[in-house]
This record gives C-alpha cells, sequence and structure tokens, in this order.
C-alpha cells in the first residue's frame, strides 16, 4: 500500500461522506417541512396535547373585598384510562392517545347562610371533541353548551349542606394528558386513579409522582393520594415515544462516516495481514454499496415499517458489499469484510433506535477495533509495508548476445 493509493481512498471516503451529508440534510428538510403541514392536520383531527383543570368552584360576597370566594371541593374522586394510539404520517410517527375521564366531586357551601354555588367547568381545548359528555350538579343534568371551552352551573345550598358534582367524557390528544389544580392552596380528600395499556410510563416536568403503582396485563395502574396537601402540582403522564422514521433516518445519514471509517480501516489492516492489495477502485465501488443502505432506508420508510425498511435496506447493502469482495478477493476475505459491516453498518446504525446509546456504540466500537487490530498487526512490519515498490528491472538491449 503506497501512500499515493491511501490519498486516493481517502478522496473517496470524503466524496461519500459528502454525498451523506447532502442526504442527511435532504431527509431533515423532508421531515421539517412535513412536520410543518402535518402538525396542523394531526392537531384537528386527534385534537392537542390535553390538560384538565380542577373544577372552579365559588359564591358571590358582595360585601367583601373581592366579590367571588373560591371554594375546594370537599372530596374528589378521579379516574382516567389512558390508551395509546400512535399515527404515522409521512416520516413522523405522532404520539396521539384515547382518553377517558370520570370525576366525582363532593361540594359543600362553608357558609352559615344560604348560598348560590356556581361550578365553571373548563374543556382541556376550545372546539375539541368531547364524546359521551355529561356534567350532573347536585344529580341534574345540564343541557347547557359551552360557551369558549367552558360551562357554567349553579346551584343553591343552605348552610354547610353538601352537594356532588358528576363530569365524564371520551376524547383523543396527542402527545400527553395532563390534571392542573390550579395551584389550589390546599386539597383534601383527593385521589386520581389513572390506567395505562402501555408500560412505558413518563411524568411530565413539573407533574407528582404516584403515591402508589402497580402492573396490569397491559399496563400501568397509577394512584395519587391526597389526605390533606398543601401546594399540590400537576399529574400527568407522557405518551410513550415512538421511533420516527424521519429523524431517524437522518441521523443514521449524518454518521454514517464514521462506519465507514471504522470499515475501510479494517479493511486495510486485514490486506495488510492477508496480503491482499485493494485498488482505489475497489474502495470506490464498496463504498457505493455502503452508501446504498443509507439511501434506501430513507425512500423505504415512506412506504413500508421501519423496522422492515431497516431490514431490506441492510440485506441489499451488506450482500452487494461481501458479494463483490468475494469476487475481488475470495471467500475468506469477504466473510472477515461481512462481519466488520454487519458490526459497523447494521448493529451501528441500529443503536440510533435507542435514545443515548449512540455515543456509547460510537466509544465501545472505536475500543473493540482499536483493540484487534492491535492485535492482529503487532507483527506487521510497517516500514516494509508502505515503502515504495522499486520499478522493474528490464534487460539492458545493447548487453543482449547476437544471435550465432
Amino acid at each position: 500500500m503506497t501512500p499515493k493509493r491511501l490519498l486516493a481512498i481517502g478522496f473517496i471516503f470524503a466524496c461519500t461522506a459528502a454525498g451523506w451529508f447532502i442526504l442527511g440534510h435532504t431527509l431533515s428538510w423532508r421531515t421539517h417541512t412535513l412536520n410543518q403541514r402535518l402538525d396542523q392536520e394531526v392537531t384537528g383531527n386527534w385534537g392537542a396535547p390535553i390538560e384538565q383543570a380542577h373544577p372552579c368552584i365559588y359564591y358571590l360576597a358582595p360585601t367583601g373585598n373581592e366579590s367571588r370566594r373560591l371554594i375546594q371541593p370537599d372530596r374528589s374522586r378521579i379516574t382516567v384510562d389512558l390508551r395509546h394510539d400512535p399515527k404515522k404520517k409521512g416520516l413522523l410517527w405522532y404520539r396521539t392517545f384515547r382518553a377517558d375521564f370520570e370525576a366525582d366531586y363532593l361540594l359543600r357551601n362553608p357558609t352559615p347562610i344560604p348560598q348560590t354555588v356556581y361550578v365553571r367547568f373548563d374543556f382541556p381545548v376550545a372546539g375539541m371533541r368531547y364524546d359521551r359528555f355529561t356534567l350532573a350538579l347536585a344529580g341534574k343534568t345540564t343541557g347547557k353548551a359551552p360557551a369558549n371551552g367552558t360551562l357554567t352551573e349553579s346551584v343553591l345550598l343552605g348552610p354547610g349542606e353538601e352537594t356532588s358534582l358528576r363530569v365524564s367524557y371520551q376524547t383523543a390528544g396527542l402527545e400527553r394528558w395532563q390534571y392542573s389544580l390550579r395551584n389550589s392552596p390546599r386539597v383534601r380528600d383527593f385521589t386520581l386513579r389513572l390506567k395505562t395499556d402501555f408500560t412505558e410510563i413518563n411524568m411530565p416536568a413539573g407533574a407528582e409522582s404516584p403515591t402508589r403503582r402497580s402492573t396490569t396485563p397491559s399496563g400501568w395502574d397509577l394512584l395519587w393520594e391526597y389526605s390533606d396537601v398543601i401546594g399540590a402540582r400537576a399529574i400527568g403522564m407522557d405518551m410513550p415515544a415512538v421511533v420516527n422514521p424521519g429523524p431517524v433516518a437522518a441521523r443514521i445519514t449524518f454518521f454514517a462516516p464514521v462506519s465507514l471509517l471504522f470499515f475501510f480501516t479494517v479493511l486495510l489492516m486485514l490486506g495488510t495481514v492477508r496480503k491482499v492489495n485493494l485498488h482505489p477502485m475497489n474502495y470506490f465501488f464498496l463504498a457505493a454499496g455502503y452508501f446504498a443502505f443509507q439511501l434506501l432506508f430513507a425512500y423505504l420508510v415512506d412506504l413500508v415499517p421501519t423496522t422492515t425498511a431497516f431490514l431490506i435496506a441492510a440485506a441489499v447493502s451488506v450482500t452487494l458489499v461481501t458479494g463483490y469482495l468475494w469476487l475481488v478477493a475470495g471467500f475468506p476475505f469477504a466473510r472477515l469484510a461481512a462481519v466488520a459491516q454487519l458490526a459497523y453498518l447494521v448493529l451501528f446504525s441500529y443503536s440510533f433506535f435507542f435514545r443515548g446509546l449512540t455515543g456509547i456504540t460510537i466509544t465501545v466500537g472505536a475500543i473493540v477495533t482499536l483493540a484487534l487490530l492491535m492485535f492482529f498487526t503487532a507483527k506487521v512490519n510497517w516500514s516494509l509495508t508502505f515503502a515504495p515498490h522499486p520499478p522493474p528491472v528490464l534487460p539492458d538491449p545493447t548487453s543482449a548476445q547476437p544471435m550465432p
């Protein structure tokens, strides 16, 4: 292997990396453009993130400094059933879900005189669809339509008299569900039970953790119980993370030069040890076979599931590279190269399907590669390997003997 050939291989690597850079930016642009166009469509069809507020309960006291006096429910029993139902649009998965909400509140007139107690119920998102909606105050179901996402009812209660408020509905949302306590100064006898049909649970930032939890055959049964709490924060649940084909394909493409660098390094070292001197043109075709993986995967994810697209693209690329090396250098060399490609292309790229594994995958791959190369090339005489080959000695025509 001469320095000139190494420069040629480096130039091929740089050109392939430039192609990956262009492909990665194309994928990012497609994903961003589709996201801008589809966000509004998905929100219109499935709604927005849901934040259900604690009901606002009050009575009017015209003689006080503030005419509206807030009341907290004496008891709250809330049940929520979340069913994850993600939807795929273009290169993105949207974390959509369905929610069944039921709540029973106990209200009491805290004054020694009769009061008209008002209940204001705020819907999570104005204009969103709510199926089987029911609001019953003192056993009387309201027939009103909400105005600007708010529904207000009232009931006359005697001194210390109690009554019930019941609310239930079914709806769909996006990304997360949350219950807000409206910065209530004090919460008494409060219970919220949340059931999921998924096992990956993640509380939104600033949300309370459940006081009790247990697993179910399909997910979790989570319970928040407050007997008497001051400063209780919101309760919520983020939908499980999903692998978005567009961003994953873009990240795989942008990091592909690292994979190819490892692969070319292994080929150079294997060639040195096994006396297989590949020409730069061989490296050109190998780089093209490597590039086929990202190119095919980038456009297959539009048509088939992400994992299926990944497996098809990996099989095509490995077949191209291994088959070519088999023809050029023989089966033993191609077999070793196939193992390297599976490690550096397939396993390395698959790590992008899992959050937080890319960095450690690159680190471990680099260390293992270094260890193997140090072990197998310890006996190589690098001075002879990179020494320029002398030109062939041609016979001197003047020294030729005359024919008899």
